[in-house]
């Protein structure tokens, strides 16, 4: 059967495809959204569990590295997917081959741990996810505006809406089952049913092919295009306002890394539901699905009244929303930092200036996208937009990575790791010479390991810091359980020395989470050869009454079940007998932009970009090209 290439001039209607596009995107944004906003959480909790011999964990900076590493390829792949579908296949052949790459990436990540190495398993899934997702990206987009003609173009900005729409009702029910099931059901369902989830939007799609409006590739017209003066000239003057949209996608999708790793140290009880700090990200879309027809019904009709908001002055304003939303971020983690434990509600106000940049940027630059593209055109400059994304991506990776600290713990790790493969019966230590690089003088660092009870590393003189840490505990003795505040904390270790003769470190993460640290024999803070203590302190037990909701669920988390099953017990990070206290050592590791600071940072840096737009925005002059 032919299929129609062009649609309808005279059809003033929704299309018939349009409802099969629709289905498809919620279907396949679950999928994406579902694993996607537990793997912060997972690489960080669970990676290192998964194989049969225990790592040591993956750090908060490392994993967000991986994460915004990951989203960053995810929205660069689209330029390949764009070339194959406008110049070869087409959108629908593209979609549908790509689709299935993408359900195998699925299945790699929910086979992790199943056999051979997980880390290997999990590169393999989010390489193809990356491949298949961002593949698509471009087509699916550009797919739904195809399906208008100049008789239905008014319906266009009213269906990118819906298609947004969708794409958040999916996100929302799956950032909400997702992290439930990676606590209770562990990792291979967790991202096994977001599998599911996308071979049905794969099955969705390919039922409607006999509705929809399939554009032909443009082969050698689409050369033809870009080779003419005008086309350059429309890309050359949409490029620049994706360069400013990338800084709001480096702050933006940092809700499913640092913001997830903030919600740990918050009071998660809000509205009458325990909140995991994975599913607080769930909040955004439930704000989406408020805020589309709020805004295009409400807000953007009453201001044109006074003044024409425009597509760019939208954005502009959206720009300006972002820098506040991270500014109260910012704030929210000064008071974590001075011993607070603000309740989740003010991350929730935080969504909410977020979700209402992101309705007035993420949706208008879709759609602006595609409206300023030459026809023959539409996936690739659909790219400038979801590229604008990687580059944000790319951005905060960059600065995760920038920021981290090398740790000599992980050399000695490594030669551990070695030994724990010889045999179940292991007891091995190794030892590093430390910063002069001379083993026996004073700042050697020692590793030990043995089954059933771990990983343990020893600093120089540790005697020292557990007398600080002993202090601090006995502070937090007399004052319900909680860390004393910086100024307080300083003060009780004030007269203790590390062994190079400088003051030791009192640093407050939050009230359950502290840190003693030394400068080490280098003298210098933050570096690889800073050593100490953290000290964590179990948080109260919740309340002992069941809901209906723990009849769905085992009496135990699966990471306690794992635990059980690798024998991980005893070390130096496991509490004494009826006490709260737990205690771990460490050397260099840490991040040089850390807490508050970090967050101010992108704050400032949003402003910024938000100020310097708005001249590009005054002087931006285009027009508007649909298909005919």
């Amino acid at each position: 059967m032919a299929y129609r290439t062009s649609p309808d001039p005279e059809n003033t209607r929704i299309p018939g495809g349009i409802s099969y596009i629709v289905g498809n995107e919620a279907a396949e944004r679950f999928s994406f959204y579902g694993m996607k906003g537990i793997l912060a959480v997972f690489m960080v909790q669970y990676l290192h569990l998964m194989n049969a011999t225990p790592d040591r964990p993956m750090t908060e900076a490392a994993a967000t590295e991986a994460v915004h590493l990951f989203n960053g390829w995810v929205y660069l792949t689209p330029f390949l997917g764009a070339l194959i579908s406008d110049i070869f296949f087409g959108k629908y052949r593209t979609i549908i081959t790509l689709s299935i790459v993408y359900c195998l990436g699925h299945a790699s990540l929910a086979f992790m741990g199943v056999q051979g190495e997980a880390k290997v398993w999990m590169i393999l899934g989010l390489a193809l996810i990356c491949l298949g997702s961002g593949g698509i990206k471009p087509c699916v987009s550009a797919h739904v505006g195809d399906q208008f003609g100049q008789g239905n173009s008014h319906l266009l900005s009213k269906i990118f809406n819906w298609f947004y729409f969708a794409i958040n009702l999916g996100a929302l029910v799956s950032m909400l089952l997702t992290p439930w099931l990676l606590k209770w059901y562990g990792p291979h369902l967790a991202f096994g049913v977001p599998g599911v989830l996308m071979a049905l939007a794969t099955l969705f799609f390919w039922m409607g092919r006999r509705k929809f409006i399939h554009v032909p590739a443009g082969g050698t017209r689409f050369v033809e295009e870009i080779a003419k003066p005008e086309g350059w000239r429309t890309l050359l003057k949409v490029a620049p306002l994706y360069i400013f949209v990338a800084m709001f996608w480096a702050l933006f999708d940092q809700t499913q890394s640092t913001w997830v790793f903030q919600a740990y140290d918050m009071d998660r009880k809000f509205l009458g539901f325990d909140w995991l700090p994975s599913q607080v990200q769930s909040i955004n879309s439930l704000f989406v699905l408020t805020f589309i027809p709020l805004f295009a019904y409400g807000l953007y009709p009453l201001v044109d009244r006074f003044w024409k908001l425009t597509s760019l002055r939208k954005i502009s304003i959206g720009l300006v929303g972002m820098a506040i939303s991270f500014g109260l971020v910012a704030v929210i983690q000064t008071w974590i930092e001075s011993g607070g434990r603000p309740n989740i509600g003010w991350q929730f106000l935080a969504y909410a200036l977020l979700t209402a940049a992101e309705v007035m940027v993420s949706i208008v630059a879709l759609e602006f996208a595609y409206t300023q593209s030459p026809r023959t055109m539409k996936s690739l400059v659909m790219c400038f937009y979801l590229g604008a994304v990687a580059m944000g991506n790319f951005f905060t990776a960059g600065v995760n990575h920038f920021i981290q600290i090398e740790s000599p713990s992980e050399t000695l790790q490594t030669k551990l790791q070695e030994a724990t493969k010889k045999g179940d019966s292991v007891k091995a230590v190794v030892r590093h010479a430390g910063f002069d690089e001379l083993l026996g003088s004073g700042d050697d660092l020692q590793m030990s390991y043995q089954t059933g009870h771990g990983m343990e590393l020893s600093i120089p003189r540790q005697e020292i810091f557990e007398a600080a840490a002993k202090r601090i505990e006995h502070w937090a003795g007399k004052n319900e359980n909680t860390f004393p505040h910086p100024g307080e904390g300083r003060a009780l270790i004030a007269d203790l020395a590390d062994p190079w003769g400088s003051p030791l470190r009192y640093i407050l993460e939050n009230r359950y989470s502290c840190r003693i640290s030394s400068d080490g024999p280098d003298k210098e803070s933050k570096t690889p050869w800073d050593i100490g203590v953290h000290l964590e302190i179990a948080p109260p037990a919740p309340p002992s009454e069941k809901s209906w909701t723990d009849k769905l669920h085992p009496e135990e988390t699966w990471l306690i079940r794992r635990q059980t099953e690798l024998q991980i017990a005893g070390g130096i990070d496991t509490p004494e007998p009826d006490s709260p206290y737990s205690m771990n050592t460490y050397a260099g590791g840490g991040t040089k932009l850390e807490g508050s600071a970090y967050f101010w940072f992108f704050t400032w840096l949003m402003l910024g970009t938000a100020i310097l737009f708005i001249p590009y925005a005054y002087f931006y002059k285009g027009k508007t090209i649909l298909q005919e």
